[in-house]
């Protein structure tokens, strides 16, 4: 099947926040005609939501942080109404073998943080002055150690990066500290105890009802209401490109396969793939900086426990290099949920590489590691596992490894000489960002679009030069 390209047709690769979000937009505003492709069943990608035992779940834990544009933050209000839910945070670290509120509590941490740890950060606070900056090139690990002290980076950054990242601290690049830690100075840290003590309400969130994935499945359903189409479980094959202009893209559905003509390709896929993805091919020096760009992949591990509840925490952190999984998380209690009352469900987040010893592991051998895991961490399971089930992701983190800019420059520019082409969202960009950042992504190639079809790119360039600056938010 072929259609015909009208002066402002628009393909989206991927049903994720920031393709849905971008597809609402577009249609809403009566910009373009939008076509979304997506390979799975189910839209959301990552921050799509599934059922297990009866319980909705997520792809690991996910937040939607009131730091979310007041416009975007608006929408979603709107799309989900009373849904929307307001949560307080209620998370917890372990440290040297103790427990502490995550996000951080003023008393909590004078009363459970070891002497020997309060000693050390308070030491480092005051000699931090005294901590020159390298000549050699900075790391990830000199730049945090340089600006709060050895002893929170060696106790919790440090093996907490090695851990989710799956690299020596030392060969992660000093870009993943600005990108990744909010916390990266005494000052900062302060200021973060401080608004605790000042806070009259927890430090909060917005949560769907229904799972984090309500947010991409309310998108569809706005974009589809108001002209956008979705195209589910249809595999993109190949972008085709001519004269140095994106002109359509290739897809199959089940035996089915279809043309679908475009004056725009807007791709939110990894960046890597969609450099495979082009025709003609890109040169040699293009696909060899697309393979050296970097994802650390993880395995989620969900355990239905035969209890109505685990703990009262909506997220367990281990730094511990000892202990296999990064983040443990139990969604009932994101929205205090009390159904079903007979069982719940925590998801184990397991960091790991594609094909690696984790990678393949089967059910019951990752049942039994996170089991493993929290008993080591002393919150072993004391009720029966009735099911497991698992779920792979094998684009989960970007790796910023050292030297990693020169390669994403070089993919990043070469894309960008594409007319008609752009490539955005946590994927799209090697982006380490947060939903928010995602939709904000979204929101702004809509902006640069015109009602006549014509792209702005100085527009989207200081739009880029904005989300350089985004932050993640824990």
């Amino acid at each position: 099947m072929s259609t015909t390209a009208t002066p402002t047709e628009i393909v989206i690769l991927g049903a994720g926040p920031a393709g849905l979000g971008a597809a609402y937009q577009l249609a809403k505003q009566r910009k373009a005609r939008v076509t979304v492709v997506e390979q799975r069943d189910t839209v959301g990608g990552a921050a799509g939501s599934f059922e297990v035992g009866g319980v909705r779940v997520d792809h690991g834990s996910h937040r939607l942080h009131p730091e979310c544009d007041p416009a975007i933050l608006a929408d979603l209000r709107a799309l989900l109404g009373d849904d929307l839910l307001l949560r307080p945070r209620h998370g917890r670290i372990r440290l040297r073998g103790r427990w502490i509120h995550f996000p951080l509590k003023p008393l909590d941490l004078l009363r459970r943080l070891p002497p020997g740890f309060v000693l050390g950060a308070a030491a480092d606070a005051v000699t931090g002055p005294l901590r020159r900056r390298r000549r050699e090139p900075e790391t990830f690990a000199s730049v945090l150690e340089r600006g709060i002290g050895p002893t929170i980076c060696r106790d919790f950054y440090f093996p907490y990066a090695e851990k989710v990242w799956g690299v020596p601290v030392e060969d992660i690049s000093p870009v993943q500290a600005r990108r990744r830690v909010t916390v990266n100075s005494p000052s900062k840290l302060l200021a973060r105890v401080a608004r605790g003590m000042r806070r009259k309400a927890p430090a909060s969130f917005y949560w769907p009802r229904r799972g984090y994935g309500q947010i991409a499945e309310h998108l569809r359903e706005a974009a589809e209401r108001s002209g956008a189409t979705v195209l589910m479980g249809t595999r993109v094959e190949a972008v085709e490109t001519l004269g140095g202009r994106a002109v359509a893209v290739r897809a199959r559905r089940g035996d089915a396969r279809e043309r679908l003509a475009a004056s725009h390709v807007w791709s939110t896929v990894p960046m890597t793939t969609l450099v495979r993805l082009i025709e003609p091919a890109p040169p040699a020096a293009v696909r060899e900086a697309a393979a050296s760009l970097r994802f650390r992949a993880i395995v989620l591990v969900y355990l239905v426990l035969e209890a109505g509840r685990f703990s009262e925490y909506d997220a367990h952190y281990f730094p511990e290099a000892d202990v296999a999984i990064s983040r443990l998380s139990e969604p009932k209690n994101y929205a205090a949920l009390t159904e079903p009352r007979d069982r719940t469900v925590l998801c184990a987040e397991v960091p790991c590489d594609v094909g690696d010893a984790v990678w393949a592991m089967s059910d019951e051998e990752l049942r039994d590691l996170v089991a493993a895991s929290l008993a080591r961490a002393g919150i072993p399971l004391r009720v029966p596992v009735a099911e497991v089930t698992t779920r792979r992701l094998s684009h989960g983190y970007p790796v910023y490894l050292a030297g990693f800019e020169r390669h994403f420059d070089a993919v990043d520019a070469w894309l960008g000489e594409i007319d008609g082409l752009l490539t955005f969202g946590r994927q799209g960009l090697f982006a380490h960002d947060n939903t928010h950042h995602a939709l904000h992504m979204a929101y702004a190639a809509v902006a640069s679009l015109g009602m006549d079809g014509r792209f702005d790119r100085e527009r989207w360039s200081a739009f880029r030069a904005v989300f350089d600056k985004h932050v993640v938010v824990d």
